[in-house]
């Protein structure tokens, strides 16, 4: 994986740097992200901030990480429902694997696929801040699904990393695992994922022989392959009902995308 990959983060003015790629979903994310990857931006004013006008794909590429300022609307924008609607979704490019974890009921109104790398400070900023309120907050509302994508050009430990959470997914536990890998208590090496295995009482020689002999590296690797079949670049990337949202976005960002799926499936039921 080469130097293009990176952490995807919102900066500190608010506005999301990232890098866009010319394929797939990446021609419609460029106006996505500068609406859901903005903290305090469309999701929180229920506003539309379009990206500068003229944007072609290559400017943006060439951009690399540099930030990317918003041009101020030249028209009345139109309401949150309605752009979150004209949104495309990705629900039928992602297919949810047997060795991809989930959790959630299965009839959940909300599915959110996230990709992630362990060893991504965003992504466990995303773990710290903002997963555990949308557990709180969408009891039984969400199906979670998560996929690897760990960035080894950048992240030299997230592919053992990864290789360990799925060797603690052959004994159940996977989810167990993901929080203390994500939780950082200890350093991303071999001594560690064993320390963590026999915390939660998994048979640690089974799974030491899972991870010395890669056992799960083909896995590991079509979900990367899917990754780069969809563009996705950086981590952490998220499918909420197939709407795309890219980065270590606020809780707001993801609220305002569930609450108004929620709202249209209630609706479509009555």
């Amino acid at each position: 994986m080469d130097d293009q990959y990176r952490d995807g983060q919102p900066e500190d003015d608010g506005v999301l740097t990232f890098q866009v790629k010319r394929s797939h979903f990446y021609a419609v994310l460029v106006p996505l992200a500068f609406v859901l990857g903005i903290a305090a931006g469309y999701l929180a004013w229920g506003r539309a901030a379009a990206p500068s006008a003229a944007l072609e794909s290559d400017d943006v590429a060439s951009a690399g990480n540099e930030v990317t300022e918003l041009a101020q609307p030249t028209e009345t924008p139109q309401s949150l429902e309605e752009y979150l609607a004209s949104l495309p979704r990705y629900n039928d490019r992602v297919t949810i694997e047997d060795h991809d974890p989930v959790f959630g009921p299965e009839d959940a109104p909300i599915t959110i696929i996230e990709f992630s790398d362990f060893e991504c400070p965003f992504c466990q900023r995303h773990f710290a801040q903002v997963y555990p309120q949308l557990l709180a907050e969408y009891p039984d509302q969400i199906r979670f699904v998560y996929k690897d994508f760990p960035l080894t050009s950048i992240h030299p430990n997230a592919q053992s990393a990864a290789l360990a959470a799925q060797c603690a997914f052959e004994q159940g536990e996977f989810w167990e695992y993901h929080d203390l890998l994500f939780s950082s208590r200890l350093p991303l090496n071999v001594s560690s994922y064993q320390q963590y295995a026999s915390e939660l009482e998994l048979d640690v020689e089974t799974f030491s022989a899972c991870i010395e002999e890669e056992r799960y590296a083909a896995q590991v690797a079509a979900d990367v392959d899917q990754a780069h079949s969809l563009g996705v670049q950086s981590t952490p990337t998220f499918l909420v009902n197939g709407i795309v949202i890219v980065g270590a976005q606020p809780f707001e960002a993801f609220a305002q995308v569930i609450d108004y799926e929620l709202s249209q499936a209630e609706a479509e039921g009555n």
